[in-house]
C-alpha cells in the first residue's frame, strides 16, 4: 500500500473508532435506560445489528462480542425472576454477540439457557435456544460441548429424546468429546427424560465456566432442580404416610416420627420443606429457591 493509502486508512481509522464507540455507548445507556419501552430499546438493537457493527468495528469484532455478551448476562440476570418478564431483548443481545464472534462459545453456550428456562427463570423460548445452538455448531463444528447443549435442549426442553440422543451421538465423535456423551445418547434413547440427568447437565455446565455471573445462575438453575426432586421424593413419602394413617401429615415432623424419614428434610440452601393444605411437600416461604412455573 502507498504512503498515501496508509495514511487515508488510518485517518478512516481515527473518524471512525469515535463514532463506533459513541454509538455502542448511546446503545448501553437505552438499554439500561427504565423511562424507556421494551419496543423501544429493541427498535434500537434492530438498528444497530450484528452484521452492521461488524463492518463498522474495524477488526475488533471480538471486543464488541465481549462487551454485547456482557451485556446479555447483565440484561439476564437483572430480570431473572420476575413476574411478567419476557425478556425481549435477550435473543438480539446473542445474536449481535454471536454475530460480531461466532467462536464466542460461552455466549452459545449460556445464552440457550438463559433462553429456554421456563419463566420466571428465562424467556420460555427453546425454539430460539435450540437456533443459537445450531448456529454455534454450524460456525464451530468440532466443539462437543455445543452438541451437549442441543441434546439438553432436544431432551429436557422439547421432550424430543430421538434428535437429543442423535445430539449427543453426534457430539461424541468430535475431538476431545468424553465418553459421557455417548452414555447420553443411550440413555436419553433408552429412558427418555429425568431430573437427575438435567441436574448432571446443569453440573457440567456449572464446573466448565469461571464467569462468576454465569455460575451464579446456573447455581440457582441447579438448586431449582435438586429442589423439585425433593419435592418429588417427600410427596411419595406423604402417599406412604396417607396410606398408613388414612390422613396427610401435619409436618415432615411427623413423617420423621413414623420411621418414614431419617430426618426433617431441608432444601439446597438449608430450608425445612413444609407440607401444604393439599398434601404436597412445598418450599418454606422464608426459601430463596425459586422453582420455575409448571
Amino acid at each position: 500500500m502507498s504512503v498515501a493509502g496508509r495514511t487515508r486508512s488510518l485517518w478512516t481509522a481515527i473518524v471512525a473508532t469515535p463514532i463506533l464507540l459513541f454509538v455502542l455507548a448511546a446503545l448501553q445507556v437505552r438499554i439500561d435506560a427504565h423511562t424507556r419501552s421494551e419496543a423501544a430499546q429493541k427498535q434500537d438493537l434492530l438498528v444497530r445489528s450484528g452484521s452492521l457493527l461488524k463492518r463498522m468495528s474495524l477488526g475488533y469484532d471480538s471486543l464488541l462480542a465481549d462487551v454485547y455478551w456482557t451485556r446479555a448476562v447483565q440484561y439476564y440476570g437483572s430480570r431473572i425472576g420476575q413476574r411478567g418478564e419476557n425478556f425481549e431483548l435477550l435473543a438480539p443481545l446473542l445474536d449481535i454477540s454471536t454475530t460480531l464472534d461466532p467462536r464466542l462459545i460461552v455466549a452459545y453456550r449460556f445464552g440457550a439457557i438463559f433462553l429456554s428456562e421456563r419463566k420466571p427463570l428465562g424467556a420460555d423460548r427453546s425454539d430460539l435456544a435450540v437456533d443459537l445452538a445450531k448456529h454455534g455448531i454450524a460456525a464451530n463444528p468440532n466443539q462437543w460441548r455445543l452438541y451437549y447443549d442441543l441434546g439438553f435442549l432436544y431432551y429436557w426442553h422439547l421432550k424430543d429424546y430421538p434428535d437429543a440422543a442423535t445430539a449427543y451421538l453426534e457430539g461424541g465423535k468430535q475431538p476431545g468429546a468424553p465418553l459421557i456423551m455417548k452414555l447420553m445418547a443411550a440413555r436419553v434413547a433408552e429412558k427418555g427424560g429425568s431430573l437427575e440427568t438435567s441436574r448432571m447437565i446443569f453440573a457440567e455446565m456449572y464446573e466448565s465456566t469461571k464467569d462468576k455471573n454465569v455460575r451464579k445462575i446456573l447455581m440457582k438453575q441447579l438448586r431449582a432442580l435438586k429442589a423439585e426432586e425433593d419435592e418429588m421424593h417427600l410427596d411419595e413419602v406423604i402417599a406412604e404416610y396417607r396410606k398408613r394413617f388414612g390422613r396427610n401429615p401435619a409436618s415432615t415432623k411427623e413423617m420423621v416420627a413414623a420411621g418414614l424419614l431419617p430426618g426433617v428434610p431441608v432444601d439446597p440452601v438449608g430450608f425445612p420443606y413444609v407440607i401444604g393444605a393439599d398434601g404436597k411437600s412445598h418450599l418454606n416461604p422464608d426459601s430463596p429457591v425459586e422453582l420455575p412455573k409448571p
